[in-house]
């Protein structure tokens, strides 16, 4: 389970991850939440981590990294949470924390000294205050997006929780043709909902992640350039 969801930037709420951990403790099965975007959330509503539900550190797995949040996408660090409590069919409680240490000390020696460096950086206080900054850029990134989109009359979504938008391609367009029609028309370049699946068909995707210079010029090139 990926939340915030990438592609689509949508976020569980307590009560909806409540429900897969009743199924997963009641099923002896076990969840991998991936939490990579957990720093965009803005609604304190929201959960950031599986472990804010009851019983999670029984039946649950959480990943994370510096990549979304601090730009280490490149770097490659991050981190795997093994609850000692955790428990999944046949094992005790404890099991699973120690065959996961088996597993990684055998076959990884470890993040480069200077991705840990660069990692410990970012956990001190100017670190976390420059990665907050950088986050509210992207989102504000998403903002001029979808205001963007939206005063042309379009149907966008996302940009809340996390920095992807999604816009609902014009009617009787698929989401390649209307990929195609904004390269040529705008010379913005986006990533068609099909190729995330059948669901995202009718739907196209844009990413906050760039400079507020490079969002705002194609913002402007799709209001006057795009033909509704």
């Amino acid at each position: 389970m990926c939340f915030p969801n990438n592609p689509t930037g949508a976020v569980a709420t307590k009560k909806q991850l409540k429900e897969f951990v009743d199924y997963v403790i009641g099923n002896q099965a076990v969840i991998i939440f991936d939490a990579a975007y957990c720093e965009y959330i803005k609604d304190k509503n929201l959960p950031r981590s599986i472990y804010e539900i009851e019983g999670a550190k029984s039946c649950a797995i959480e990943l994370q990294s510096f990549s979304k949040s601090a730009g280490f996408t490149g770097v490659r660090l991050g981190w795997t949470v093994v609850p000692k409590d955790l428990i999944v069919e046949g094992s005790k409680p404890g099991e699973i924390n120690q065959l996961w240490n088996r597993r990684q000390t055998t076959m990884f020696n470890g993040a480069s000294n200077i991705a840990q460096e660069g990692g410990l950086a970012i956990l001190s206080d100017e670190g976390q205050k420059q990665t907050h900054e950088q986050i509210r850029y992207y989102m504000d990134n998403a903002r001029v997006i979808k205001t963007g989109l939206q005063s042309l009359g379009l149907k966008a979504f996302g940009g809340v929780n996390a920095p992807y938008i999604w816009v609902k391609c014009p009617e009787g367009l698929t989401s390649w043709e209307f990929f195609d029609k904004l390269l040529k028309e705008a010379h913005v370049v986006g990533t068609p909902g099909f190729g995330f699946g059948q669901m995202g068909e009718g739907y196209l995707r844009l990413s906050a992640f760039g400079h507020r210079e490079n969002i705002e010029k194609a913002v402007k090139s799709i209001q006057e350039n795009l033909k509704i």
